[in-house]
C-alpha cells in the first residue's frame, strides 16, 4: 500500500485514490488490516482474514462489504467450491490528499492516525523475526534511516515525487508476474513529517 497524503499528487503506482468519504471507510483498524493483506497478498475469503485481523469471520465479512461499498474491494475470480466467497482489492494500494475543508482535513488527520499507529509496530517485528534471518548481502542495505532536511512545502513535494518515480518500476513489477532471479518482496517505510509552525514564523 502506498500512503500518500501532499497536495500535489501525481499516481505512478496506479493507486486507488481515495475520496474524503473513502477515507473516513478505511480508517478503522479491522478494515485497514484487510485491505492491508488483500493487497500484498490477493484474494481470500472472510474466514481465512478473520484470525490475521483480529475480528470473527462475520464481522470481517461485514467490514469486507463496507469496503466494497466504496470501491476498495470487490469479488475475486477464483476457483472454488462456491461456499465461500472469495474478495480482492482493487488496486494494489492507496493515495489520499487532505481535500481543503474541514471534513476532508478531519478524514485524512484520522486515516494517517490509524495508519501510523499500524505502522508502528512493523520496525519491531522485523527487527525480531527478520533480521537475524538476513544474509550480509541483504543487511547492507536493511535498517532505519533518519534524516533530516531544510525544504519549502513545493520543494517536498518535488522530492516526493522524484522518489516515486525511482521507486515506480519496483512497484509495477509486482503485478507484473516477471521479477529477477533471487528478488524479495521488500518493504520501504517512509516517514515525511513536517515541522509545525514555529512562534513568530
Amino acid at each position: 500500500m502506498r500512503e500518500r497524503q501532499w497536495a500535489a499528487m501525481t499516481n505512478p503506482y496506479g493507486d486507488v485514490e481515495l475520496t474524503p468519504k473513502s477515507m473516513r471507510a478505511v480508517a478503522h483498524p479491522v478494515r485497514l488490516a484487510i485491505l492491508s493483506r488483500l493487497q500484498r497478498h490477493g484474494p481470500s475469503t472472510a474466514t481465512a482474514l478473520a484470525p490475521l485481523v483480529g475480528a470473527s469471520p462475520s464481522v470481517t465479512s461485514w467490514h469486507l462489504r463496507h469496503l466494497a461499498e466504496h470501491g476498495l474491494v470487490r469479488d475475486a475470480e477464483v476457483e472454488s467450491d462456491g461456499r465461500q466467497r472469495w474478495w480482492e482489492s482493487v488496486g494494489t494500494g492507496f493515495r489520499f490528499a487532505p481535500v481543503e475543508d474541514e471534513a476532508g482535513l478531519d478524514a485524512a488527520s484520522l486515516l494517517s492516525r490509524v495508519m501510523f499507529d499500524q505502522a508502528d509496530r512493523l520496525p519491531a517485528v522485523w527487527a525480531r523475526d527478520e533480521e537475524p534471518l538476513l544474509e550480509p548481502q541483504w543487511r547492507r542495505s536493511a535498517g532505519l534511516s533518519n534524516t533530516s532536511i531544510i525544504a519549502t512545502a513545493d520543494e517536498l513535494d518535488r522530492i516526493e515525487s522524484l522518489i516515486e518515480d525511482v521507486l515506480a518500476p519496483y512497484v509495477v513489477r509486482k503485478n507484473s508476474g516477471v521479477s529477477p532471479e533471487g528478488a524479495r518482496r521488500v518493504r520501504l517505510l517512509r516517514y515525511v513529517l513536517p515541522s509545525a509552525p514555529q512562534d513568530g514564523s
